[in-house]
């Protein structure tokens, strides 16, 4: 052996590194992607295939491959790995219908996943965490407000998870051709929203057309944009566990959209095939239904356990093992993990990398574009701060951490919440006082409300926390599982909140912290003006204050519709579309999707140019003049809407283009929406394909799903 391949060797060996110590050819990076993983594929017995089956891969110490752990969670930020930067949480991210600072953010967090894993392989530690396959984002249609994940998504719209989705994919993959930053996976494949006390075993009943214009959507949009990876759900899909679903992995997502990357199942989704929903008889016919329906990993140990034992009784060929296997060897070759790591495009991302001030500042820019402001009786916001010599901030929300990071996320030190944002924003000769407000649970002890009585603007921060809505297991507060019962905020804040009002004459200001729909016309009625946060990351407190200082003028929209009550919707459990989201629902509502105040007032003028007849194939072509009327810089979200013709197969109306501007005070911008008659298609579940519905149609242009500004009638032939 050459001496410059035996030093190479003992450097493979002391740092674990994925690097070349012969001329085996998964090694040679003049070959494609498809020839080094045939070659490695050449080179495993079955039982080294199958320990590569399972998200805990066993090192094959006679290749020099090191172990390697699949799980990594990066939803807002790196997460669960220690220094990293915090952004919004995901919903606070679609509220900003921003899809380029949304791609940033992604970039960001791949810059700081891959520094943490290089600096993590250099120690040899390949463990949780720190590899570069991450399980996100989180694409689920958030299509009722009772279910607690629906925070890690980008709401009950599929346009607009679509696009944000999207954006935050190309993020965090990078763009460097054939050479992935990291690899993301979207999750959970397919129908998968609630409820989450009964999602081992949950049976999501859907129509072909609710399936194919709702749930599957932005899952199509995202293998076309080419994400690495999909996770399947815990639940059945009429009658059939996702992880074993060969008509929905294999017919729809492989073999119908042309998906190249690897299907990963949710961490102990296989057991339950078994154990939960007893859909199959033992694991070893899991481990053969789930290979054969198109999965490649497992995250818990079936596959690694059963996959032989499936050869074996001839379950399984070892040339489908094969098959499932390469794409997971396919995905490591473009991260590079079989490459001299000296040559890999990303090897300078170091310390520096990690929790740095671009990446705090871009976290509190996303936290600025994501605040919605509800409420603003006389143009209470923003506040002038040469006549504020008084602030008291109260709340239980206002100093905590879980109201700034919500569920899947990172830590920090230099994380900032709404009383240290307030304090900072004001000069030292502002007074400035902060009280807790309420205990858990008291509806008649108060604290704070004398001391709000003495200043000039009151600040209450309250709201929901990530242990009242969120995960199975870890909202360990939440009325039902994870889930909420009721949209109601806790009975004790809105309690404080009257009684605040009884004493305080002078502006007060709510601060609601919650990743979902909640009543806000419960505490409104007694402040001056709300605003949304969400969960707004690490930065939560300089956004805030950034909004309520008028720094920014607040243009979020709201990704999710907010309504009087869950009684107006179907039951949690059934997943029929009818009668949710504005796409279906009828009935009176709080705030509409896409809505958001500003500090200004845009007019909405239409312009000549657009078609009244279309067919399959052509673009529409709308343009509309938009104006900022008023005297305050700010962005607006424009939004345009088809609505279609009666029809029970299609929705009432839908989002179908968005663009997000900004606005010099009396600025106007001539905006051209491009909306091609593809999106218009649906599914017949007669003919059991998407067609273009024939009919009459109207695209609308304005700030929300209710705002019809500008119309444009058209008919489709």
């Amino acid at each position: 052996m050459h001496i410059h391949k035996i030093i190479l060797l003992a450097a493979c060996l002391s740092t674990g590194a994925l690097c070349a110590t012969g001329q085996e050819a998964y090694r040679d990076t003049t070959k494609t992607p498809e020839q080094r993983a045939n070659d490695l594929l050449s080179r495993l017995t079955l039982t080294e295939k199958v320990m590569l089956l399972g998200y805990r891969n066993q090192p094959i110490e006679r290749l020099h491959i090191p172990a390697y752990n699949w799980w990594n969670e990066g939803l807002h930020g790196v997460a669960r790995a220690g220094d990293a930067t915090v952004f919004p949480q995901s919903i606070g991210m679609a509220a900003t219908f921003d899809p380029a600072l949304v791609k940033q953010v992604g970039n960001a967090v791949s810059t700081e996943a891959r520094a943490k894993y290089n600096l993590a392989s250099e120690q040899g530690n390949r463990g949780m965490y720190v590899g570069l396959t991450y399980w996100s984002p989180n694409i689920n249609i958030f299509r009722d407000p009772r279910w607690g994940r629906g925070q890690e998504t980008y709401g009950e719209d599929p346009y607009l998870t679509g696009a944000i989705g999207a954006a935050y994919v190309k993020g965090l993959q990078g763009n460097v051709p054939g050479k992935l930053k990291i690899a993301a996976a979207v999750k959970h494949f397919v129908a998968h929203s609630g409820p989450e006390n009964t999602r081992d075993y949950f049976d999501a009943v859907v129509s072909e057309t609710d399936l194919h214009n709702t749930y599957l959507y932005a899952f199509r949009k995202l293998v076309k944009g080419n994400v690495a990876g999909i996770m399947t759900a815990y639940n059945k899909v009429n009658g059939i566990p996702n992880s074993v679903n060969t008509a929905l992995v294999r017919n729809t997502v492989i073999k119908e959209w042309g998906f190249k990357g690897y299907v990963v199942t949710d961490c102990g989704a296989l057991d339950d095939v078994v154990e939960t929903h007893k859909y199959l008889k033992d694991g070893t016919a899991a481990a053969a239904a789930a290979i054969k329906a198109g999965v490649n990993l497992d995250c818990s140990s079936v596959l690694q356990d059963d996959v032989a034992k499936a050869v074996a009784q001839q379950l399984l060929t070892e040339q489908e093992v094969n098959a499932a296997l390469k794409p997971l060897l396919l995905t490591q070759v473009e991260l590079g993990m079989y490459d001299d790591p000296t040559l890999s495009p990303y090897k300078t991302y170091r310390d520096d990398s990690i929790h740095n001030a671009s990446h705090i500042a871009l976290a509190r820019k996303m936290a600025q574009e994501s605040m919605v402001l509800l409420k603003n009786i006389n143009n209470t916001l923003p506040l002038t701060m040469d006549s504020i010599k008084s602030i008291m901030v109260v709340g239980p929300n206002a100093a905590s951490l879980d109201a700034l990071v919500g569920s899947y996320h990172g830590v920090g030190t230099k994380m900032v919440n709404f009383v240290e944002g307030i304090t900072g924003a004001v000069s030292k000769a502002t007074r400035v006082e902060y009280d807790l407000g309420i205990g858990a649970g008291d509806t008649t002890h108060f604290g704070g409300i004398w001391a709000a009585g003495n200043a000039d603007v009151t600040i209450a921060v309250i709201g929901l926390l990530p242990v009242n809505e969120g995960e199975a297991g870890d909202a360990f507060l939440a009325a039902a599982g994870g889930d909420k019962k009721t949209l109601s905020l806790p009975a004790e804040q809105v309690a404080f909140m009257r009684e605040l009002r009884k004493s305080v004459k002078k502006p007060i200001i709510a601060v609601v912290t919650a990743g979902s729909a909640v009543d806000i016309d419960a505490i409104a009625q007694y402040a001056d003006a709300v605003v949304l946060a969400w969960y707004p990351g690490e930065q939560g407190g300089n956004a805030l204050a950034d909004v309520i200082f008028g720094k920014v003028s607040p243009a979020g929209r709201l990704p999710v519709t907010f309504y009087n009550s869950v009684n107006d919707l179907p039951a949690f459990d059934n997943y029929s579309m009818q009668g949710r989201t504005y796409r279906y629902f009828t009935g009176k509502v709080q705030y509409p999707f896409g809505y958001g105040l500003s500090y200004t007032s845009f007019r909405y003028d239409a312009l000549p140019g657009t078609k009244h007849t279309y067919q399959e194939r052509e673009t529409i072509v709308a343009s509309v003049d938009v104006t900022n009327t008023g005297n305050v810089k700010s962005d607006e979200v424009i939004q345009a809407y088809i609505k279609y013709p009666g029809d029970p197969a299609l929705p009432l109306k839908e989002l179908k283009h968005f663009v997000r501007a900004s606005f010099t005070p009396g600025e106007h911008i001539n905006v051209t929406m491009h909306i091609a008659m593809e999106e218009l298609m649906k599914w017949d579940d007669k003919q059991h394909k998407q067609r273009l519905y024939p009919g009459k149609y109207t695209l609308y242009i304005g700030s929300n799903a209710e705002d019809e500004a500008v119309k444009y009638d058209f008919e489709v032939k």
